[in-house]
């Protein structure tokens, strides 16, 4: 029998904080939903990150899990796409290893998938700020705001967050699009949405709790250069329909609206 939930977690180098999250997130599914499994995709880590993962998933059982891993460091979008890819839940939720975004939060995203109100739901901090427990650095935060007017301006997508590493995915409408992502890093966010609103999904930005957790990968200036290149690849991606599917879904909204 297939699990009713699909929880992916990208990890790189995580070693240290992996078993720790994963503590986490059986013990809370197991009180809430058992029937789910737990994805972990190691992005080519240097360190033990597979090793403490698979030990733990083997000495926990009662939740059903598996570790993938590749050799190269492919990018936190390529993570995900390799878990969303192995998923075998109709509903998918992906979450950062460091749990910066409490697993609790998880039914907020899940439940208006899951009642069909929508295709995509995705964690925000920014509609909500009271939500916030510990807040980034101040110039951090600022940064988070100029790149998310930047990313509005460009991809044309209104939301108030995209990076936030909480998304959840009805994988019946939205596994045919991770065939046409071309963004295996810091960009993949805003891809996976604007693929996903290019699509006619039904898209919903929810506020959830958060924490700054230190550790972060994320470089303001590297990463920002990289957004802005990524940001341009998906307008060209656009603009000459390499992001058009030819589904089901889209087929039904397309008569619908005609």
């Amino acid at each position: 029998m297939n699990p009713e939930l699909s929880i992916v977690i990208p990890a790189f180098e995580e070693a240290e904080r992996i078993g720790d999250s994963l503590g986490k997130v059986f013990s809370f599914l197991q009180a809430h939903q058992p029937t789910a499994e737990v994805i972990i995709v190691d992005d080519g880590s240097r360190d033990k990150t597979s090793e403490v993962a698979r030990s733990f998933c083997d000495h926990h059982s009662e939740i059903a899990s598996q570790v993938i891993r590749y050799e190269e460091n492919r990018g936190k979008g390529y993570a995900v796409k390799i878990g969303l890819q192995a998923a075998k839940a109709e509903i998918a939720l992906f979450s950062d290893a460091d749990l910066s975004t409490p697993i609790e939060e998880m039914t907020k995203l899940v439940d208006p998938i899951r009642s069909g109100e929508f295709d995509v739901t995705f964690g925000s901090r920014a509609i909500d700020r009271s939500l916030i427990g510990t807040h980034q650095p101040w110039r951090r935060e600022q940064g988070g705001k100029v790149m998310n007017l930047i990313i509005r301006t460009m991809s044309g997508l209104q939301f108030a967050d995209t990076q936030c590493g909480f998304k959840a995915f009805n994988m019946k409408t939205f596994r045919p699009l991770l065939d046409v992502m071309t963004i295996d890093r810091f960009g993949f966010d805003v891809e996976f949405l604007f693929v996903a609103n290019y699509n006619g999904l039904k898209l919903a930005e929810i506020p959830v709790r958060w924490n700054n957790v230190e550790g972060s990968k994320v470089s303001v200036f590297r990463d920002t250069r990289r957004m802005l290149t990524e940001l341009s690849q998906i307008r060209r991606n656009a603009t000459r329909g390499a992001y058009k599917i030819a589904s089901e879904h889209t087929e039904t909204s397309e008569k619908g609206s005609a």
